[in-house]
């Protein structure tokens, strides 16, 4: 699917400028960003419905614990 990112003046410099350094096109960089945002959001999604799940289970042990 095709999209348009529009981005300031200043990122698509600072964009340009990181690919010429890694002779990479933008559109490469831009792809791997946004893998590594969706990698990292949705482990901290399945973290978060695993931990709304089992912290009530466990809540009477966590607070044995914490005291």
């Amino acid at each position: 699917m095709a999209m348009t990112l529009r981005l300031s003046d200043a990122q698509t410099a600072a964009l340009r400028a990181q690919a010429a350094r890694e002779q990479r096109s933008m559109q490469e960089i831009a792809l791997d960003a946004v893998n590594a945002y969706l990698e990292v959001h949705t482990k901290r999604a399945l973290i978060d419905t695993v931990l709304d799940s089992e912290l009530e289970r466990y809540a009477d042990a966590l607070e044995r614990l914490g005291k």
